[in-house]
């Protein structure tokens, strides 16, 4: 059996990480921080009553509570677990939100990682060689992009604090991947949307825009630069991508994306067709 460490568990990749993961048999914990509002918990409802789901409440930058909660896990497992996979998935990722709070940015998206890293690192050498680890990069880090298409050799250039916290959160991990031998990999994902997105981002906020203008309950939509650019993946593809990379003989970072530019104003025109 192999068994699996979700931090960020109810995210939108989260949930659906979760989900694919149980289907192929694992047993999965994931990891939240604790909220007190009450639907923190809502895109984990078709996990929560699996038997090999197990949610745990914690926080990356708490260094204590990881060696902890990844050293019970690992004890628990052990006996009968041939691989165990940590995916690294919380963070504060919006990239808006990381100009106006680049400290918390910073300090979540680079020591969570290093908490991460160094658990791993503590752990018995028996256990440690069975672990795999993946961070969630993005493919923000290459802001300023130097070549087109972007690829794994491309140089970073960030241009947000989210951006510069992924760049150092991909360098730790490439650390520790050849300073300890470490099975450690980074996604360079890009865009990747589904109904779970979070209702700041701008395609859930074009899709609800979009619903409440079709009841009537709203008449215009706001937007910034209709021409900007994205490639947009589904989550659910992106999901299947950490972990085949996670399967693969040899650690190393990959980018994920479609391949194809679609402009905020075609994503708008096809939500409006398509209501």
């Amino acid at each position: 059996m192999k068994s699996a460490f979700i931090t960020g568990v109810n995210g939108q990749d989260g949930s659906y990480l979760a989900e694919f993961l149980l289907e192929k048999g694992y047993r999965v914990t994931g990891v939240v921080r604790r909220a007190s509002t009450l639907n923190h918990l809502q895109r984990l409802e078709k996990v929560r009553g699996n038997d090999n789901f197990e949610l745990k409440y914690g926080d990356i930058v708490d260094a204590t509570c990881m060696h902890r909660m990844i050293r019970e896990w690992t004890d628990s497992n052990h006996l009968d677990c041939e691989q165990f996979e940590v995916y690294n998935l919380a963070a504060q990722s919006h990239v808006q939100v990381s100009f106006e709070l680049p400290e918390y940015t910073n300090h979540t998206n680079i020591m969570g990682v290093y908490n991460i890293l160094n658990a791993i690192v503590a752990l018995p050498k028996s256990v440690q060689k069975k672990v795999r680890f993946y961070q969630a990069s993005s493919s923000e880090m290459y802001g300023l992009v130097q070549e087109v298409p972007q690829s794994e050799t491309t140089p970073f250039y960030p241009r947000s604090p989210y951006a510069v916290s992924k760049v150092s959160g991909y360098w730790a991990t490439v650390n520790y991947r050849e300073s300890f031998g470490l099975f450690a990999c980074n996604g360079i994902l890009f865009n990747h949307e589904s109904p779970r997105r979070g209702e700041t981002f701008v395609t859930r906020k074009i899709t609800r825009a979009v619903g409440a203008i079709k009841r009537g309950q709203l008449s215009c939509l706001e937007l910034g630069n209709l021409d900007a650019k994205r490639d947009w993946g589904h989550a659910r593809d992106y999901v299947e991508a950490m972990w085949l990379m996670l399967q693969q003989e040899k650690a190393t970072d990959y980018v994920v994306a479609t391949g194809k530019q679609y402009s905020v104003r075609q994503f708008v025109e096809k939500a409006f067709k398509i209501a």
